[in-house]
């Protein structure tokens, strides 16, 4: 796996093979297979080969300027872990002992703990069940036959970048045939022993989506009464986004969306704005390094008297205004869903 790294841990020291092996494998969807047809243009009728040739799944009406083909392929490497987006992967611990007649080496109390490390935490992951080689056989503590394996699923929703790392912990307790048979029937003796080892797989998570804010003042609004006296003066901003897709595979931006903080109330302006001429919504798709741009415009709400007093504080403070923040989710080709927030947002300092 090209952008994966398996951490060789303390415990791997011990020479003598391990009873019960662990395999951790991403999960991930598949994508749509490529067939590039044979270029027919400038040849002879005698020189053409058959278009039928050249595609991975041929049919009676092939389309010789199509490339993708109804035919799944699943990735052949580790793949990108990309920041807003799950991250999960299958744990499978299996019995490498072989079956003996009279049904001994099986594997009792198999405990499987998970936690990924990220750049400024440790959190533990919860593991759920799925379906095991051995049906029947999911349970954590549960015992392992020979050549039997045992699965559960992690997931991990990526927040930050950088080196994340994925920690499995294995407990069990396997036959002990080191004992002999005196030393079996004394007081005491036991023919089992527990053992653990622990594996740790490193991976980085990249950005896949680059959020550059610039924010902007409009003329206040003025707010008068039924007397049409003007009480008092609405403020005004246009927030403006540049959203730049870092990945290395197409996304097509689903929402996107400002959450204003009081007093202010949030107007997109946007392919998703409201229209009576417009019935559909034609979203944006990024392809790698594409750039698009939202805006917002922000007017302040009359009336809203704990959000004027506390945009009165942070002018006094800083002379800024907290605006909202951005909340953007997308899906990739095959429908992965990725979510991203910001921080919040400011105005320019008056």
């Amino acid at each position: 796996m090209s952008r994966h790294q398996r951490v060789q841990s303390s415990s791997e020291g011990h020479k003598e093979p391990h009873s019960v092996s662990l395999k951790v494998l991403r999960l991930s969807r598949p994508s749509l297979a490529y067939q590039y047809p044979l270029p027919q243009s400038g040849l002879s009728d005698a020189q053409k080969a058959p278009i039928k040739a050249a595609l991975s799944c041929p049919s009676s009406d092939p389309d010789d300027q199509f490339i993708l083909s109804p035919l799944l392929t699943l990735p052949p490497a580790f793949g990108a872990a990309y920041v807003g987006e799950n991250f999960s992967c299958t744990l499978c611990a299996n019995n490498e002992l072989d079956s003996r007649p009279d049904g001994g080496n099986v594997v009792t109390s198999v405990h499987i703990s998970a936690e990924i490390v990220t750049p400024s935490l440790t959190v533990p992951l919860d593991l759920a069940t799925s379906i095991s080689a051995d049906a029947g056989h999911t349970d954590l503590g549960s015992s392992l036959e020979p050549e039997k394996s045992l699965q559960w699923i992690v997931r991990y929703d990526l927040k930050e970048e950088g080196n994340h790392v994925l920690a499995v912990t294995v407990t069990y307790t396997e036959p002990h045939e080191s004992l002999n048979k005196e030393q079996q029937e004394g007081p005491g003796a036991s023919s089992t022993r527990v053992r653990t080892f622990r594996k740790l797989y490193q991976f980085i998570a990249q950005q896949c989506l680059a959020v550059r804010t610039k924010s902007g003042d409009l003329p206040p609004l003025a707010a008068t009464d039924e007397t049409g006296v003007t009480k008092t003066r609405l403020m005004r901003y246009v927030l403006e986004a540049q959203l730049e897709n870092m990945g290395e595979v197409p996304i097509c931006l689903e929402t996107v969306v400002l959450l204003p903080k009081p007093p202010f109330k949030s107007t997109s302006l946007n392919w998703d704005m409201s229209s009576p001429e417009c019935k559909e919504r034609n979203s944006p798709i990024l392809n790698a390094r594409d750039v698009t741009q939202v805006a917002f415009l922000l007017e302040q709400r009359m009336g809203d008297l704990e959000g004027e007093e506390a945009l009165r504080k942070d002018l006094a403070r800083d002379g800024r205004a907290i605006l909202g923040q951005l909340s953007i989710e997308w899906r990739s080709g095959m429908g992965d869903r990725g979510s991203l927030s910001t921080g919040w947002l400011t105005s320019r300092r008056r």
